[in-house]
Parts: C-alpha cells; sequence; structure tokens
C-alpha cells in the first residue's frame, strides 16, 4: 500500500483558551485533490498553517511522505503554499516569478530559464515569459502563481481560498482550470475553503470542519446526499432546515411536526423518539412543484403555499414559499425546462416530496440554510 503524502495524527492547537485544532487525525492518499470545507473560525487556515510548518502543532505529529516534520523548517518542507493574495513580484517579469524559488535553491540561470519556460506551457502561459505581471488577468496570474509552485515539484500543494478575491465568473473558470492543472501533473492539492461549490466542483475527497474537528469526510456525492451530521446537511448545499419534534416512528422514517404545526415525514439519521426534538433537511430539488394539487405523486404527503419569492438564476432558478397554516418558508428548485417560469408571487401553488429523500437528526443543531 502507497504511503499517503500527508498523514495528520492526533494535532492539537490552542490560542489562549480557544481549541482551534482538536485532536484531529487525517490522511490525504498521493496524487488527490484533497479540500478541508467549513465556516469561518473552524481552524481550517490554522490547520494549513501547521502543515506548512508557519504553526507549531501543540502536540501531535504532521507526515509529509512518510517523514515527520517536528522541527523541521518551512522552507525544508517538501510543500509549496498559493495564497488567495497570491503574492507575486510586480518588479519582476512573469518568468522570473516563475523561477524566483529555482533561482533561491541556487539552480543555474539557463536551467532555471528552462524549467520555468515549460512549466509556463504546461499551464497554458506559452510566451508570456517576458510579460510584466500587471498586463496578465486575473485568471492568468492565478496560474502564475500555481505554476511558481509546481516548478519546484512539492510533494504536496497547499492552498488557502486561492479564488476568494477573483470576480464569479473566473471563479467559475478557475475552479475547471485548477480541476483540471491538478489532474495533468498528478500532485497532491490540499485546498481550503469556505466555499461549498469549490470543493464540491474540485475534489475527489472532501472533509468538512467545525470547531476544530472533522464533522464528515468522503466523496462530494457522499457529503450531499449521505451527510453524517445536521451540521453537514446544513453546510453542503442548499437546504430546507425544518425543526421540530418526532410525532410518530414509522420504523426507518419519522413524522415530525413544527412548532407551528406543520408535519412531515424524513428518513432517520440515528436513533430518535416520540417527543424528541428533531431537524430535518430537505433540497430544494427533490420537492416536486405544481399548480394543481393533483398532479402530484400520490405517494408522497401534498401540501400547499403561497409564492412569496422568485429567484431567478437560471437553471438554478427557485421559488420561496409561504407553506399554508404555517409560518414556514421553503424553497422549491423550479424545472429546467422553464416550466413554471410564469409563476406570479402571491399565487397559490402545490408541492410534495419523498420522505426517503429527506433526512431527519435527533437535536436542534446544524448550520443554517442559506436561502440565496
Amino acid at each position: 500500500m502507497n504511503t499517503p503524502d500527508l498523514s495528520v495524527d492526533r494535532v492539537v492547537k490552542h490560542f489562549a483558551d480557544h481549541r482551534a485544532v482538536d485532536d484531529l487525525s487525517f490522511s490525504v492518499e498521493r496524487g488527490s485533490f484533497f479540500s478541508i470545507l467549513g465556516p469561518s473560525g473552524c481552524g481550517k487556515t490554522t490547520l494549513l498553517r501547521m502543515i506548512a510548518g508557519f504553526t507549531a502543532p501543540d502536540s501531535g505529529d504532521i507526515l509529509i511522505g512518510g517523514q515527520s516534520m517536528q522541527r523541521v523548517a518551512p522552507n525544508r518542507r517538501p510543500v509549496n503554499m498559493v495564497f488567495q493574495q497570491l503574492a507575486l513580484f510586480p518588479m519582476m517579469s512573469v518568468g522570473e516569478n516563475v523561477a524566483f524559488g529555482l533561482a533561491r535553491r541556487g539552480v543555474g540561470q539557463a536551467e532555471r530559464k528552462r524549467r520555468a519556460n515549460a512549466m509556463l506551457d504546461r499551464v497554458g502561459l506559452s510566451g508570456a515569459a517576458g510579460k510584466r505581471v500587471d498586463e496578465l488577468s486575473g485568471g492568468q496570474r492565478q496560474r502564475v502563481a500555481i505554476a511558481r509552485s509546481l516548478v519546484l515539484e512539492p510533494t504536496l500543494l497547499l492552498l488557502d481560498e486561492p479564488l476568494g478575491a477573483l470576480d464569479l465568473k473566473l471563479r467559475e473558470h478557475m475552479k475547471i482550470e485548477l480541476k483540471q492543472l491538478q489532474a495533468a501533473f498528478g500532485t497532491t492539492f490540499v485546498y481550503i475553503t469556505h466555499d461549498q461549490s469549490e470543493a464540491l466542483v474540485l475534489s475527489d475527497h472532501v472533509a468538512v470542519m467545525n470547531h476544530g474537528r472533522f464533522e464528515q469526510g468522503g466523496s462530494p456525492q457522499e457529503l450531499y446526499y449521505e451527510p453524517a451530521t445536521a451540521f453537514v446537511a446544513g453546510f453542503v448545499g442548499a437546504n430546507n432546515r425544518i425543526a421540530g419534534r418526532v410525532t410518530r416512528d414509522d420504523g426507518e422514517l419519522a413524522e415530525l411536526v413544527t412548532a407551528d404545526g406543520w408535519r412531515v415525514q424524513a428518513r432517520k439519521s440515528g436513533a430518535m423518539a416520540q417527543g424528541d426534538a428533531v431537524v430535518a433537511f430537505v433540497r430544494p430539488e427533490v420537492a416536486t412543484l405544481e399548480r394543481e394539487a393533483q398532479r402530484l405523486p400520490d405517494a408522497h404527503a401534498r401540501f400547499s403555499g403561497e409564492v412569496q419569492s422568485l429567484l431567478f438564476d437560471g437553471a438554478n432558478s427557485a421559488v420561496l414559499l409561504s407553506v399554508e397554516d404555517s409560518r414556514f418558508e421553503f424553497r422549491v428548485a423550479l424545472p429546467q425546462t422553464g416550466r413554471l417560469a410564469d409563476l406570479k408571487v402571491g399565487e397559490r401553488v402545490y408541492f410534495s416530496f419523498d420522505p426517503e429523500r429527506a433526512i431527519c437528526f435527533a437535536g436542534s443543531g446544524g448550520a443554517a440554510v442559506d436561502h440565496g
């Protein structure tokens, strides 16, 4: 079995009374794209800085390529880091930026020029070596920063929210470019972000971090379709969060009622009993929306609601409903065919969802749903 490129073994880091990283252990396989996803303050940047060697753990060990990094300085680790602000040198040409690390290692001028040009070719910037950094677009500068790191042939490339400073359209484009670059080079990428779309699109494996620990790790599909905790269900992807108490146990399903009397069913995750406080999550795309109740599936409970807002976003368009006889707001994805695109605010509609595709957790926790 291949040695993982990164192993983190029971790492702890405190800042005064705050435990930023809490007894964390995980490994990253060679050649994979591994993302750490979590809200601001969850400990992900602290973790990345410990891997890079800029911050020392209070206890535990970090191994890169099977070798312990205890007392190994940042410049001695087989690691390079790409920051959100990129930190390119404006007084240097693009080629000089890419070759900077090679020069510091004592590589001769002709060889570092050859290797820098070859790396620029591989990231799609052939002929750009003589340009100034300020002549490049944001996406091109991003590729220069990655080329500067990859030319040193690190075991790990660490990326600290590298797309955060880009505009939305360029960020979407760079997601695809990053994924393709990682696949082409085969270098292990460890990427941190608070943007769940970035993590899902880019990664082979994602770990969701909260309060210094990993709540769940798995493929993007596993996190999205089979969240292990209420926090993961609420943080990964858009979700309707329905809090209530169990009124009936139907084997694999639980019926719950909200404080204002709305009754729904959802698949149970873990043990729960009648009267327990629970929270259910229903993704907008699993609900069916119709103008006539009889057009909904017969096997599922039917609900009615009034259109409160129309959220147009092309293929991601949705409608926000006020559930009848309830104060609950429920988001439903609109059909991508454009059917029902003519809905109006105030219109009465009907919806249903398969309770097997909703998921229910004991307790009242979970990340707040983002309806935006």
